[in-house]
């Protein structure tokens, strides 16, 4: 019986795969999703035979394990664990909306382009790497949305071509997420809990593979946006508009610049609360650009709308993230069924897990079964139980698809959604530079996966 129930929860896994890919609504997705794998396994084990119950002591329901308790792990216990996550999402949010409304995050960006003349190339790299480690800081669809509407117009007024520059603005944007501390939080939640392994910290995993993954990605783009421009006519559209609205902005204070990437610096340099660091950081930028001259009823009033605002752009993310984590408990009790059916399928030694999803990257496009974002979580479910893989390694063998392919290189991300419409460019045409750019850079990161993370050892195991 556990082989027609592992059967009918692949196929459901496919289905998810699919729903996903057609961009339904993730929340509603994942609640389906878990009641079934909730029903299935569970009510399986009325049927399974003894053999099987017997080695999967998590399916033993009786005085110490009830099913009562169960139901409370998926739906309570669960999602309430993700609140750390979703307190630093928050407040990342505001610390985005505060650099926004400061202008430093557009003064970042006109001084880069001042620096880099009018020489398309050295502009787009400068940019690339302003873009990077803005969003080493920054996190969510209104944060990219504000910046794009500053660098993209300005691309596109040097001649650059619109597919090139909002291909090149989003795989920078992506590669600063792999040091985000909100990102790193997010990502981590679905691995462990940071008291099951507090050495993996932001600064662990930075010095350990995190920058080598950000510099990957972002020369990869930069490399291939400067193949691009070789072969491309270039027309210069927007380059009024650009200049016009350039003119009229007020740049903030020269060394405030340096405040959004002071929460990063003092997470992985001194362990520093991220909150705590979005806190200083924010208040600084808000009292050095003179936003806080005001009565103290103003100042608070400003504070809560930009607040407000950095909460509205992550609220679907929000909605999502209280899902997931039902989804990725209820996964705990499908795995025996996956593992067996597919635990002689799957990988179970590091460097052929780093080749099979090197080949199978565009699986992590359209929210597929290698994304966290989409249906990665039950894909980690059944790779984690088949064989031992430390945490660190796992965290970046999903990392990849999640962060290279689906967030910097796929339609279905909803900031590249946004640049799609904004820019008046063709899905396909997108897609035709984003694909290459995540092959090339996603291979280059699993080659460094397995040098760096490969081997860890049995501490770093749960």
């Amino acid at each position: 019986m556990e082989y027609i129930i592992g059967i009918i929860l692949l196929i459901s896994f496919f289905g998810l795969a699919y729903y996903c890919i057609k961009g339904h609504n993730l929340m509603i997705g994942f609640l389906l999703i878990t009641l079934l794998w909730t029903i299935l396994p569970i009510g399986g084990t009325l049927f399974a035979s003894e053999a099987f119950l017997a080695s999967n002591p998590i399916l033993q329901f009786g005085k110490d394990n009830t099913l009562i308790a169960a139901l409370n792990k998926i739906y309570q216990s669960a999602p309430e664990g993700w609140g750390t996550t979703l307190v630093n999402v928050c407040w990342g949010a505001w610390f985005g909306r505060v650099l926004m409304d400061t202008g430093i995050a557009s003064t970042l960006i006109r001084k880069t382009v001042e620096l880099g003349g009018d020489k398309p190339f050295v502009t787009v790299a400068l940019l690339n790497i302003v873009t990077a480690l803005i969003f080493t800081a920054m996190t969510g669809a209104g944060p990219v949305i504000a910046i794009g509407v500053i660098v993209l117009p300005i691309l596109m007024s040097l001649g650059i071509p619109k597919s090139v520059a909002l291909f090149t603005f989003m795989g920078s944007v992506a590669s600063g997420i792999y040091l985000n501390p909100v990102n790193f939080a997010q990502y981590r939640a679905f691995f462990i809990k940071p008291e099951e392994m507090p050495e993996f910290t932001l600064g662990w995993y930075a010095s350990h593979w995190g920058y080598a993954a950000l510099v990957i990605m972002l020369v990869a783009t930069t490399v291939l946006a400067a193949f691009y421009l070789k072969r491309a006519k270039t027309v210069h559209a927007w380059a009024a508009q650009t200049r016009s609205t350039a003119s009229e902005q007020k740049n903030a204070p020269f060394y405030t610049l340096l405040l959004p990437i002071v929460p990063v610096i003092l997470k992985i340099w001194l362990d520093f609360s991220v909150i705590g660091g979005f806190v200083i950081a924010g208040f600084l930028a808000l009292f050095l650009c003179g936003r806080m001259s005001g009565t103290f009823k103003e100042n608070c009033q400003l504070v809560n709308k930009l607040f407000y605002d950095g909460v509205v752009d992550t609220a679907p993310l929000v909605g999502f993230l209280l899902t997931l984590p039902m989804f990725n408990q209820v996964a705990a009790y499908a795995s025996p069924y996956f593992k067996v059916i597919l635990g002689n399928v799957m990988p179970k030694s590091e460097i052929v897990v780093c080749i099979v999803f090197a080949v199978l990257l565009c699986m992590g496009l359209f929210r597929g079964p290698m994304t966290l974002v989409g249906c990665g979580a039950a894909t980690l479910g059944v790779l984690s139980n088949v064989a031992s893989f430390s945490v660190p390694f796992l965290y970046a063998v999903f990392a990849i698809p999640t962060i290279t392919v689906n967030i910097g290189s796929c339609i279905t991300q909803s900031w590249v959604a946004w640049g799609l419409a904004y820019t008046k460019v063709e899905s396909r045409d997108f897609l035709k530079l984003s694909i290459p750019n995540a092959y090339l850079t996603g291979v280059l990161q699993y080659v460094a996966t397995f040098i760096m993370l490969g081997g860890l050892g049995a501490a770093w195991f749960l």
